[in-house]
């Protein structure tokens, strides 16, 4: 491991792992849901790590739970979730060099603190950041809350240099209860955030509040909530369901741990968005899989407290799988961000990142796709 050195912008020249995939391998998805004008072409660029323990500033690089192109600059920003105990919440300005010849290395330029209503540093425990998008008037941002401390989620909106701006309103029913009747579960809320061309913001949970019914399991999915915002107003206009996947593999034991769930969104037009759904299994590794899901004709359940005990017929979001990273030969850490860019070749690109968790046994990873053909 090499050792971590301290500069402005810290420059990582680590070396690429070894994958059965090859670069410029291509994945084509013609006609999702039969709809070929809705087709979806991308070709492997490679995958780029960087080390749990890696510092810039003095401030250590890890937790990395979205990541935003910015097209002002033509870098990229990405939040991570540390809870303020490692150093305050914070983003980064990062700086990734890819082209239609691959990923060749990330630039670690800066962060950029989080500041709360106050107008201070979050306090330890305070916050949880797990998605990251821009907008018109802002940085818009998630933190999951606490659903033990019944600390409720929130979008906030940032100015470039971290300071509070507005919040968007919080739906019945989403706020933490004690008697976990109701509200969102600990560590399973706002995930995704993905602007629509039209201007609207989607927000997702990652996985079922308590009143709409169980999490997920090696045989059952679980029923997620994305909500519709007016981010001119903060108020919601519609809420969808997603219907998560069920656990895809087991652990490798009877007692391991495994678990799978809704960690990111993504617009590619006023419909039709990516997501990624992504989990753990002990023994085993992790499974990270993109799917494309239509808002189209599904049902607004804004007014339906529970998802469980309605007698109201629900369509949810359709959905088809895009590509599962294992099954192409991939080894996924913990992937938690989407979002597309451009190179400075002019490139169209996808890139994923992964939260190392603060983990030495964990890696904070990128991966890297041209974009062939999406729905414009």
């Amino acid at each position: 491991m090499l050792k971590p050195f301290l500069t402005t912008a810290a420059v990582l020249l680590f070396g690429h792992a070894a994958h059965a995939m090859d670069i410029g391998t291509t994945i084509d998805v013609p006609c999702p849901f039969g709809d070929c004008k809705a087709g979806i072409s991308l070709s492997y660029l490679g995958s780029y790590d960087i080390p749990t323990g890696f510092t810039e500033n003095g401030v250590e690089v890890g937790g990395l739970s979205g990541i935003e192109f910015d097209p002002s600059t033509g870098r990229y920003v990405s939040i991570s979730d540390d809870r303020s105990e490692k150093a305050p919440a914070r983003f980064y300005n990062l700086d990734i060099d890819v082209s239609a010849s691959g990923l060749k290395g990330v630039t670690v330029l800066d962060h950029v603190t989080l500041k709360d209503k106050d107008g201070q540093p979050f306090a330890i425990k305070k916050v949880d950041g797990e998605s990251i998008r821009l907008g018109k008037d802002g940085i818009y941002w998630t933190s999951e809350g606490d659903g033990k401390a019944l600390l409720p989620p929130f979008v906030r909106i940032a100015s470039r240099d971290g300071g509070f701006m507005r919040e968007l309103s919080l739906p019945a029913g989403f706020a933490p209860t004690a008697d976990k009747s109701t509200g969102i579960r600990d560590n399973l809320a706002f995930e995704g955030l993905a602007f629509l061309p039209g201007g609207d913001l989607i927000v997702g949970t990652e996985s079922a509040l308590y009143q709409d019914g169980p999490i997920t399991t090696l045989t059952g999915g679980a029923l997620a909530r994305l909500i519709r915002y007016d981010v001119a107003t903060g108020e919601q206009k519609a809420q969808y369901v997603y219907p998560i996947s069920p656990i895809p593999q087991a652990p490798s034991t009877a007692t391991g741990w495994n678990d799978f769930g809704l960690s990111e969104i993504m617009a590619l037009d006023d419909r039709r968005l990516l997501s990624l759904e992504r989990g753990y299994a002990q023994g085993v590794g992790t499974s990270v899989v993109i799917n494309m899901f239509d808002l189209d004709g599904a049902t607004d359940v804004s007014n339906i407290l529970s998802l469980a005990k309605t007698d109201q017929r629900i369509v949810p979001v359709r959905k088809t799988q895009v590509m599962d990273l294992r099954a192409l030969g991939l080894e996924p850490d913990n992937i938690e961000g989407i979002t597309f860019g451009k190179a400075k070749d002019g490139t169209d690109v996808l890139i994923l990142v992964a939260d190392n968790n603060f983990n030495p046994t964990q890696k904070t990873q990128f991966f890297a796709f041209k974009v062939i053909r999406r729905p414009a």
